[in-house]
Formats: structure tokens, sequence, C-alpha cells
């Protein structure tokens, strides 16, 4: 098993070899201590420090030196938009006092998909589809996530329309 517990800063190299991918969901990537699968099956034992958010390309180093690099899973989102950049603050300062991570783009919003959210933001004049992505969403001002990656979920390689399905377990709330 792979014990991880540090995420290597750009420009930093292991001493191993690069030794595989895991591939995680947002609720994961936010979690400091985790046994998870490798892609290849192997496990990995996670334990950063409190706090640590997970993005997609993070590189960790496990104790023997090997290099682990992080992707984020495809996740059921519920992506919104809207012509008017007043629609879209209003319906980010909506969100974001309901505590739910949001994802920004240009020209919308990208959260975990939930029904009732999604009613909520048709009702503030956006217009909302389900997409099938990685979730990126904005680090947050607490987490100190500088660095910057693309946030766009039409940015995906491969879309998955048909997908819509409700997760109870991401309503937004904290678990750290």
């Amino acid at each position: 098993m792979l014990r991880v517990n540090e995420v290597i800063g750009p420009g930093e190299r292991g001493t191993g070899a690069p030794s595989g991918t895991v591939t995680l969901t947002f609720h994961d990537r936010r979690r400091s201590r985790l046994l998870a699968a490798l892609d290849d099956g192997r496990e990995l034992a996670l334990m950063l420090p409190r706090g640590s958010v997970l993005r997609d390309g993070d590189r960790l180093r496990a104790s023997d030196g090997a290099v682990v690099t992080v992707r984020a899973a495809d996740e059921s989102l519920s992506v919104a938009r809207a012509p008017d950049p007043r629609l879209l603050a209003r319906a980010a300062y909506h969100l974001g006092n309901r505590h739910v991570p949001v994802q920004v783009g240009d020209g919308l919003l990208a959260y975990l998909h939930d029904h009732v959210l999604d009613d909520m933001v048709r009702g503030l004049g956006l217009s909302v589809e389900a997409r099938v992505a990685p979730f990126e969403p904005e680090a947050g001002a607490f987490h100190g996530g500088a660095h910057h990656h693309d946030t766009d979920p039409d940015h995906d390689d491969h879309h998955h329309d048909d997908h819509d399905h409700h997760d109870p377990g991401h309503g937004g709330t904290h678990h750290h």
C-alpha cells in the first residue's frame, strides 16, 4: 500500500518513478484521510494535513518517494448559464449562501447536480442542463488554492448528456 502524506509543489520532483494515477470525486479530494485505490487497483492511504484540497493534476509523494498524479473524476453536474453577468452573480450569491461549492466558467456556473438547486437557479432566470464532467469548484477564501486549472466543464474530452441522477450525499455540506 502506498502511503501519501505530501502534495508536491510545482517544479518539485519525487525521488521515485511515477507510480500511477488516482481518480477521485470532489468529495474525496477534500478529505485529508482516505483509503482509495489507484487506477491500476493498488491501494493508497492518503494522510494529508487537515484542510487539504486536491486538484486535478496535483502530484502526491508517497513515503517511498513514488509519485502519484491526482485526476478529477467525472461527476453528475448541473451547468447554469446566463448571458447577463448580473444573473450569474445572483445565482452564485444564492448558491454560496447555501455553502454549495461552485465552479465558475465563462458565462456559466456548475455545481454537483441537485434538482432543488436547479429549480432555484431556473427561478432566478438561468438555464440549467445536466452534464457529466470533472468538477473543479473555486477553492474558497480559506483553502489557499492559489493555482488555476481550466474550470469550464464544457472543455472535457467527452460529453454524456443523458446522465441525470441525484446524489443526496452531495448537498454542499462540509466534510473536513
